[in-house]
């Protein structure tokens, strides 16, 4: 004899994040960080925590080498803070070119959520759909 399931009710379901829907757009998430201003590499690893009521966490070695690479494409610069006590902190600044990136891949996002919604039929323009 198979063991019951219950379904789950709403209260009782903890959605869950898909890293497979967040690949590929850490460079835009640590953009979009930045566009508030300049900060260090944990400052902004902790920003991704505290956004997201540390429901997702992304690696470290993730975020640093999108530095790297948003830094070779002229994204962000880097400087060394010169803190007085503890340990130097590298920071990252958004740059023109980056500000760029960041609008284009903001309107890429929205246009991706768009046809998502439609596809699940989430569509705004048919209030009818669920």
């Amino acid at each position: 004899m198979e063991p019951s399931h219950s379904p789950l009710t709403q209260d009782e379901y903890e959605p869950r994040l898909s890293s497979d829907l967040l690949r590929g757009h850490t460079e835009t998430i640590v953009l979009g960080i930045l566009h508030r201003g300049d900060a260090y590499g944990f400052e902004i690893y902790n920003a991704i925590l505290e956004r997201t009521g540390e429901r997702y966490e992304l690696k470290e070695t993730t975020l640093y080498s999108g530095y790297k690479r948003l830094e070779q494409e002229g994204c962000i610069s880097s400087y060394w803070g010169d803190e007085t006590q503890g340990a130097r902190r590298r920071y990252y600044h958004l740059t023109d070119r980056g500000r760029e990136t960041y609008r284009r891949n903001m309107r890429d996002w929205e246009f991706t959520r768009q046809i998502l919604d439609k596809l699940m039929g989430l569509d705004e323009s048919n209030p009818g759909n669920p």
